[in-house]
This record gives structure tokens, C-alpha cells and sequence, in this order.
């Protein structure tokens, strides 16, 4: 059964760091894109950044571009979002999902077919 399952969320003050982690089962990352998403109360569930399979070919959503980095862990099975120069409006629920082998990821969710049960950032001093 493959499954994903986020963890690192946490409370942070503005400007502060954290470091997502998706631990995937079933699969193996290098095997399946994957995914970051959020979605804050009342907007719409947006893609932050992916990596593809094998080459790890890597995307950002403009509004994280230069704060956050994606990085895959062959050894531990997982996915990593750091998260670096933390703002308020990056506070959300963050979720980490498992697309089909693919040489270029996409920030669609739609592109996704296994999805995590988020994990809570909220950024705030």
C-alpha cells in the first residue's frame, strides 16, 4: 500500500526556518515525483515545490522562490521542504503527495494520486 506522511510542521516567529519531511512507504521516491502543497483557511490548495523521479529535476511556486528548497533522502525513503525565511503568509496546512514516475514534476495537484494528512505550519511572532 503506498502511503505518505508528513511531519516537522510546528509554530515559528517570522524570518525563523523549518524543515518538512515526507516519509514515503510502499515506494520508492526515486520511483514517483513528489509533491509539497498547501492550502491556508478560505484559499484554494496551492502548489509550493516538487521533485521528479530519478534526476530530481526541482519546481517552485513564485511566492516560495529562494526561501525554500526541496531535497530526497534515497537512504530514509523521504522527501524534504526547507523552509527558510519564514513569512505569516506561509502559514498553512502542508501536505505532501506521490505522483507517477515522470521526468518533469508539476505543481497541479491533479498530477498527484497519494496524498499525506498535512502537517500545521503557522508562522507568527
Amino acid at each position: 500500500q503506498l502511503q505518505v506522511v508528513e511531519s516537522g510542521g510546528g509554530l515559528v516567529q517570522p524570518g525563523g526556518s523549518l524543515r518538512l519531511s515526507c516519509a514515503a512507504s510502499g515506494f520508492t521516491v526515486d520511483y514517483r515525483a513528489i509533491g509539497w502543497f498547501r492550502q491556508a483557511p478560505g484559499k484554494e490548495r496551492e502548489g509550493v515545490s516538487c521533485i521528479s523521479s530519478s534526476d530530481g529535476e526541482t519546481h517552485f511556486a513564485d511566492s516560495v522562490k529562494g526561501r525554500f528548497t526541496i531535497s530526497k533522502d534515497n537512504a530514509w525513503n523521504t522527501v524534504s521542504l526547507h523552509m527558510n525565511s519564514l513569512k505569516p503568509e506561509d502559514t498553512a496546512i502542508y501536505y505532501c503527495a506521490a505522483g507517477p514516475w515522470t521526468v518533469s514534476c508539476g505543481l497541479r495537484a491533479r498530477e498527484y494520486d497519494y496524498w499525506g494528512q498535512g502537517t500545521q505550519v503557522t508562522v507568527s511572532s
